[in-house]
Formats: C-alpha cells, sequence, structure tokens
C-alpha cells in the first residue's frame, strides 16, 4: 500500500466508488493524478513497485482501459503483462495507447539487449566457425603459428604446426538454428516479454534461422511476426493452461539440423499435459544432439516458481534447467553456438545451486 501526503488520492484507503459501471466515472482521473504526484516525489523504481502494488492488490485492472489512465503510467515490463493480459477486453479507443505503452517498454529492452546479443552471437559463430582441417587457402596462419609455439624447430628456424586453425569457410545457409519456445501461461509474462525481443533481435541475424514458438494448451509460432517485436507480444495470449509436450512436438518439426540446432524452452515446467511424453520428447532431442536449454524463467526476477521434479529430471537428462536473467541470455546463447557446457558457464557465472534433486532450487 502506498499514501501520497497531499495527494487526492490515498491507495491505502481506497478513496474511491466501490462498484463501477460503463466508463468507471470520476476515479480515473484521481488515479491518474495520484500516478503524477508518485512519479514526481519518487525515482522510477520505486514508482513501478508502488504502481505495480497498486494494480495487482488492489484490482485496478480495470482501470487500465482507460486512455487518461495509460497515458499516465510508468510503463514496465510488468505492466506490459498486464496489459497484454487485457487486450481482448480493450475498448478499441484504448488499445492504440495500450501499443504505444508496449512499444515504449520494447524500445527500451532492445537498446539495453541488441548490440551485446549481436555482439556476442556473432563471435561466437566465428569461432564455431573455424575448421581444424582448413584448406591451405583457408589456414589463419597467425593464431596457428600462435598455438604451435611449442613446436619451434631451431635447426629450420620455424615453427613445425602440429594443428592447423582455419577460417570458417563463408556459409551459404544459416549456421545455426534457434527455437525461442515460449509459455505463455499467466506466471510467465516478464518472460514472455523479453523472450519475444530476444527473438526479433536473433532473427535480424541472417547467420542464424531463428522460430518463435508461443505456447498454452494450443502453439502458436509467431516466426514470420519477428520483424516487429511488439507484434510478436501481440500475437501471444497470456494466461490459460500448458501443454508443454504438445508445444516440443511442434518444435520437433522445425527441427531439420539437430546437431545446429538449439532449443530455449522458457517455461516453469508445471505441465498440464502428458508429462511422461514431455519428459520423453526433451530427452530424445537431446540424445539426437539438439542443444536444449530450459529457462524456468528469462527475468530479472528469477524463478520464483518452478517444478522441481520435472526440473530435476532435465537436470539428471543432461539438460540445463535454470533462471536466468536477460543481461546474462547474450552469453548463454555464445556458449551453446560454440558447443559449450551451458550447466557449467551458468554455476560459474550465475552463482546458482543446479538442480540435481527434487529439493534443489535454482538461484541467481
Amino acid at each position: 500500500s502506498a499514501c501520497l501526503v497531499g495527494s487526492e488520492m490515498c491507495i491505502r484507503d481506497r478513496r474511491w466508488p466501490a462498484t463501477r459501471a460503463g466508463g468507471l466515472g470520476g476515479s480515473a482521473p484521481r488515479v491518474a493524478r495520484w500516478l503524477g504526484d508518485i512519479r514526481q516525489y519518487f525515482p522510477s523504481t520505486v514508482v513501478q513497485v508502488m504502481q505495480r502494488d497498486a494494480i495487482d492488490r488492489l484490482d485496478l485492472r480495470q482501470l487500465l482501459f482507460e486512455k487518461e489512465m495509460l497515458e499516465t503510467v510508468q510503463p514496465d515490463v510488468h505492466l506490459v503483462g498486464t496489459l497484454l493480459s487485457l487486450r481482448s477486453l480493450m475498448p478499441e479507443t484504448t488499445k492504440a495507447t495500450a501499443r504505444a505503452v508496449v512499444a515504449k517498454v520494447v524500445a527500451e529492452i532492445e537498446r539495453r539487449i541488441a548490440d551485446r546479443t549481436r555482439s556476442a552471437v556473432t563471435g561466437a559463430l566465428n569461432r564455431a566457425a573455424r575448421v581444424s582441417r582448413p584448406r591451405h587457402r583457408d589456414i589463419d596462419w597467425n593464431r596457428t603459428i600462435a598455438a604451435n609455439l611449442a613446436r619451434y624447430v631451431p635447426s629450420h628456424r620455424t615453427v613445425i604446426p602440429e594443428r592447423l586453425i582455419g577460417y570458417g569457410r563463408r556459409q551459404h545457409v544459416a549456421a545455426r538454428d534457434i527455437v525461442l519456445a515460449i509459455d505463455q501461461s499467466g506466471s510467465m509474462a516478464s518472460s514472455v516479454v523479453y523472450a519475444s525481443v530476444f527473438g526479433a533481435v536473433l532473427a535480424s541475424l541472417r547467420s542464424l534461422r531463428t522460430s518463435v514458438v508461443a505456447f498454452d494448451t494450443s502453439v502458436a509460432d509467431l516466426s514470420a511476426l519477428l520483424t516487429d517485436p511488439v507484434d510478436v507480444l501481440f500475437g501471444t495470449q497470456l494466461g490459460g493452461g500448458t501443454d508443454i509436450n504438445r508445444a516440443v512436438a511442434y518444435c520437433e518439426t522445425l527441427i531439420t539440423r539437430p546437431r545446429d540446432t538449439i532449443l530455449v524452452l522458457i517455461s516453469d515446467l508445471y505441465e498440464g499435459g502428458d508429462v511422461t511424453a514431455m519428459r520423453a520428447r526433451l530427452s530424445a532431442l537431446h540424445a539426437a544432439g539438439v542443444r536444449v536449454v530450459a529457462l524456468l524463467a528469462l527475468s530479472d526476477d528469477g524463478a520464483a516458481a518452478y517444478d522441481q521434479g520435472n526440473a530435476a529430471y532435465l537436470a539428471a537428462a543432461g539438460i540445463p534447467a535454470f533462471a536466468c536473467s536477460p543481461d546474462a541470455f547474450p552469453d548463454l546463447l555464445a556458449v551453446a553456438i560454440e558447443g559449450g557446457d551451458v550447466a557449467a558457464w551458468a554455476h560459474r557465472e550465475l552463482s546458482l545451486i543446479h538442480i540435481s534433486e527434487p529439493t534443489r532450487q535454482a538461484e541467481i
């Protein structure tokens, strides 16, 4: 709860009509003024907490249907999640404003992660493309000499290389396939927002073939919308049940090169469908050479709740399962692209306890 001295509205005391109908009467202007007041007197991080508290705990979601309210709120990831879950109920006069709020948050996230993601992924692809048995014209002499200095022969005044390092040959097809499978249940709202933006950034790299699949009990392939992450977000439908097995089954149809494919399942792993089949599908993909990573959350909030039994099963099967922040995600992708040990990287870089039994939790 929050009360601002001098404001016409006190959230703690709920000074607005208990019941509403139609256009919500005169309460929205008071809410808008209160939001304006707290933005004047508190830093944005505090405003976001107070705003989220007011919307969630006091059930003010209905007020987000008001254009004046939307123009006053402090945009953040959590607000975007709320707007996306309510968009089917919004009047047409409000939807354009809601889209503008979502676009503003998306633009801020892109500025935060885009350059680093492109740099990390491009560097990883270049390193992964180097070959150990190159043709003569493809030899990287500087790296080859540096790697073989111990084999310098004084009598010949030269290095006799034991291992040749070559440049990766220019490829006419994508070097890696990335599949992001995003659980769009209500508890994953922040992860949906970040994953959609990452999907759009990855899709801008011609060296990758990126697919984004959103799922609840149904599956929606949003890959055709990746030119605009706002369109991707408005293609999701937050809320409802979860059928991970069905989503993974669809992702299997997108995989044509298992050993060149990275499947990132972003889900809290609470399965409403066939748990046994879901586990078997993911294990089979891993065994076929697909780099499968299960992210319990892709957000700054960590993994508040997840199915520990499924997470432990995947970890035991060799599929890393942990929560990851958006800032760490580019490095995770780089490790996966290079074929590195994602589990070891996560343990080292995220300072988390890996899930190896049901009682353990992943912590950032």
